[in-house]
């Protein structure tokens, strides 16, 4: 089943990229292949992952503290959430 998260992070694009994946992984995540997106005018990404147990995509933004909440949901709504998300950023990879 696929994932989505929502993180907030008092960090930059960088170091919240590698937050999300340790956070992944100490939930049992065993991350295959990743991928961030981010604007770099905005203080909001996108970090997709391929993971044993499924794809997972995680929203992040700025905020004082590092939160992280995952959810199990279905196909058709992941896809959309990655969508939505990319073309609300018009993001770049990195």
């Amino acid at each position: 089943m696929p994932y989505i998260g929502f993180v907030r992070s008092p960090y930059g694009p960088i170091k919240t990229y590698d937050r999300v994946l340790e956070e992944l992984k100490r939930r049992g995540f065993e991350v295959e292949f990743s991928k961030h997106h981010w604007a770099g005018d905005l203080p909001f990404g996108l970090v997709v992952a391929e993971t044993q147990k499924g794809p997972v995509a995680v929203r992040w933004s700025l905020g004082r503290e590092f939160s992280f909440r995952l959810e199990e949901i279905d196909k058709d709504t992941y896809d959309e959430f990655v969508e939505d998300t990319i073309e609300y950023t018009n993001a770049d990879s990195g």
